[in-house]
């Protein structure tokens, strides 16, 4: 099928699960609207142009809306929505000309979903939904590679209905003959009757939203999804993750990922300042900013408002807290003087870690996460230092501490950039 240009988006629906008010498109998820986070995917995939279908009371709310975003779209009106969502897709035939993406205005579609789908023809499922209460959702049968039966409770489904389908023109034919026929008519009755192909789509987020409940789920697994996929060392994968996602949850719809970053930087600067009275306590509040580090990018990705800005400051703004912290704690312990070169390694160790890998994401445009797997195993990333300092100063082995980042960190650098060179050597041939 030929390149998607038109999304129809069915969004007539009167919620009534949801409690009234606020139409469910329009409903914020995780710091978002639904529909921001569907025509912002979409946009990115290449569509230009979206028809909408509404309820006629929820008209305003849905222009005001889209004309904020900028988005040039077709509002097409449905005054029946009791008729069912299959009578919105046919109310829409004269705004749709040639393929076009059909999606439901309540469902969360994952970035790699929406690229997978519109690669596609024909009703997008899923075998094996991870993000939905397959009892409630729409099974679909499939024979011979096109829909041979798709609704709610058939019995040993081959898939399941994500909501998503790329169709043509053709399949307001079969919409119409059931308009004429049925005074209800939804969208299980005209895809069953079109039997369109089936392409599958695995293993990728997606989700409906139907409920308060599902309003909370949503949320949850959205920030779940905004962990970063790459780059994380073992105690962030082990730890900190499991404490930020859960921080980030609560204060996605409250902060701004800068608020986010500043806040973590203030924490970090605390436990540096804190060495000369308490090392103890600053090795534990140097934990926690590390965990807090993770929450600006959690809320940032989950809310659409990631950034190369935001990256950069906050990588920036994490030097300047590792040495403040390591400074501080060397000061306070009072080393011999023969002792400080060690402490400058340490340092110096603590700021080539990160360096070197952004310094190859600077110098070949590629993530060295991506391109060498292994080096996720190498241990001294940022986290981990940051928990192996907490510990050692908890036990009283200050200066065991700065050996142990003196030699790891450095020997971190040597493997990053051997294996990097052999990466690149490698790819030149």
């Amino acid at each position: 099928m030929a390149r998607i240009k038109h999304a129809v988006i069915l969004a007539a629906g009167e919620g009534r699960r949801m409690g009234g008010g606020e139409p469910k498109p329009l409903r914020r998820v995780a710091g978002r609207e639904i529909l921001y986070r569907t025509v912002s995917a979409l946009r990115d995939l290449g569509v230009e142009e979206f028809v909408l279908v509404v309820n006629p009371d929820h008209r305003a709310r849905f222009e005001g809306f889209l004309r904020k975003l900028g988005v040039p779209a077709e509002i097409v009106l449905n005054p029946s929505p009791e008729k069912g969502n299959g009578y919105s897709l046919y109310l829409a035939r004269e705004a749709v000309s040639g393929p076009f993406l059909l999606v439901m205005g309540d469902h969360i579609y994952g970035e790699g979903f929406l690229r997978r789908a519109v690669a596609g023809e024909g009703a997008v499922v899923d075998p094996g939904p991870r993000f939905i209460d397959r009892d409630e959702a729409t099974a679909v049968r499939v024979r011979d590679g096109r829909v041979a039966d798709i609704g709610k409770g058939l019995r040993d489904p081959d898939a399941y209905d994500t909501g998503c389908f790329v169709l043509d023109p053709s399949v307001f034919a079969a919409a119409a003959e059931l308009v004429a026929e049925r005074r209800e008519v939804e969208l299980a009755d005209v895809i069953r009757r079109a039997a369109p192909p089936v392409h599958i789509v695995p293993g990728e987020f997606w989700t409906d939203v139907d409920t308060p409940a599902d309003l909370r789920r949503a949320s949850r697994l959205l920030i779940a999804q905004a962990v970063k996929g790459t780059g994380d060392g073992i105690v962030s994968r082990l730890i900190n993750r499991r404490i930020s996602t859960r921080i980030s949850g609560l204060l996605v719809d409250r902060i701004t990922p800068w608020q986010a970053t500043w806040a973590a930087f203030g924490v970090g600067l605390l436990a540096a300042g804190l060495n000369p009275w308490s090392p103890v306590a600053a090795a534990v509040l140097y934990q926690v900013s590390s965990i807090l580090d993770g929450v600006d990018g959690e809320i940032a990705r989950a809310t659409l408002r990631q950034t190369p800005l935001g990256g950069w400051v906050d990588s920036v703004l994490d030097r300047y807290v590792d040495i403040a912290y390591l400074l501080a704690l060397a000061v306070s312990t009072r080393f011999p003087a023969g002792f400080w070169p060690v402490v400058a390694l340490a340092l110096l160790g603590s700021v080539l870690v990160s360096y070197s890998t952004e310094r190859y994401r600077g110098a070949f445009a590629r993530d060295i996460y991506r391109d060498v797997p292994a080096l996720a195993l190498i241990p001294g990333k940022r986290d981990e230092r940051i928990f192996l300092s907490m510990v050692l100063v908890l036990l009283g082995y200050v200066r065991e501490l700065f050996l142990a980042l003196a030699l790891i960190t450095h020997l971190r650098v040597l493997i990053t950039l051997l294996l990097g060179s052999r990466e690149i050597l490698g790819k030149r041939g």
